[in-house]
């Protein structure tokens, strides 16, 4: 179900090498009540962990835009509205409670090669992601937001511990690639709402 053996990793405090462990991209979303590790990579995009430290209960999503319109899919996760609706969602289902909920955040990062700006994806998403926990009275317990290189974020979700590292020259090269033919695929279809990708 979760692909290939991951390969081996450096063991740190508290970490069970036994530990399953997935993987999400742009749009992907998980929430588990057994122990999991979700690792992803981020450049522009946000992931938030959302966790109920009681329930040991734990999600990561990783959206690209902060709202959007997908004709196909009006609730893709792809955009931070509806992702970080379904993983609170998800997360209850599994029993946790949403009173004790705390969270995680990570992302944001300018390394698409274009301007910066306040209206930009990067910041946008920064925006959208700290104004919706506020909302819905959720307290952010870690941050690590922009700046300019891209990050990887691996979550264990049974003790809401966090592991996150910058990405060198070559791989940042290759999530902005990644990160640009999608944000131009969205542009072409004028899924991106009002946030300004150019």
């Amino acid at each position: 179900m979760h692909g290939p053996t991951a390969p081996r990793r450096r063991s740190l405090p508290g970490d069970n090498p036994d530990t399953p462990r997935v993987t999400i991209h742009i749009g992907g979303l998980r929430a588990s009540r057994e122990p999991l590790v979700i690792d992803t990579v981020l450049g522009s995009c946000i992931a938030a962990c959302l966790y109920d430290p009681e329930a040991r209960i734990g999600g990561m999503n990783h959206f690209m835009l902060p709202e959007g319109v997908d004709p196909k899919n009006p609730n893709s996760t792809r955009y931070g509205v509806h992702a970080m609706e379904l993983l609170i969602s998800d997360l209850m289902r599994l029993g946790a409670s949403r009173s004790r909920f705390r969270a995680k955040i990570f992302g944001g990062g300018h390394v698409l090669k274009i301007r910066e700006s306040a209206k930009g994806v990067p910041q946008r998403n920064i925006e959208f992601v700290r104004r919706f926990l506020t909302g819905e009275q959720i307290p952010v317990v870690k941050e690590d937001l922009g700046g300019y290189q891209p990050r990887r974020v691996l979550f264990h979700t049974d003790t809401n511990k966090v592991f996150m590292r910058y990405l060198g020259q070559q791989e940042a090269e290759r999530t902005a690639e990644e990160e640009m033919v999608y944000l131009i695929s969205l542009k072409h279809q004028k899924l991106d709402g009002d946030v300004e990708l150019f």
